[in-house]
């Protein structure tokens, strides 16, 4: 008798989940919804994200189609470079960070 319960609860449980995904799956091939606001006409995203090191990493941020990099710590976030176009960003960033922090060769004969 009392498995009887627990067969009932379960099968009642996975009804009532299949319920909800069938619904969520309807109001978003409808564009019924919260989705079909965020989804189309974005103005706001984030590109790209590089890892600098364990506290600091750099993101490529796009706004109505112009670029701005943001460098990110714990304390501070620091605009980077602003108003980026023709697929500058990240890797430019990062090879920059990487020539200025290599150590140059002394000047000398």
């Amino acid at each position: 008798m009392e498995y009887e319960t627990y067969f009932r609860f379960i099968l009642v449980l996975v009804f009532v989940l299949g319920l909800v995904f069938v619904l969520g799956w309807v109001l978003k091939r409808s564009g019924i919804g919260a989705g079909a606001v965020i989804g189309k006409g974005r103005r706001l995203g984030v590109v790209e994200t590089a890892f600098l090191g364990p506290k600091h990493r750099l993101v490529l941020v796009r706004r109505d189609d112009v670029e701005h990099l943001v460098l990110i710590s714990p304390m501070s976030s620091t605009v980077v470079e602003s108003g980026i176009t023709g697929g500058r960003g990240v890797e430019s960033f990062k090879a920059m960070v990487h020539q200025e922090a290599a150590p140059t060769p002394e000047h000398g004969a």
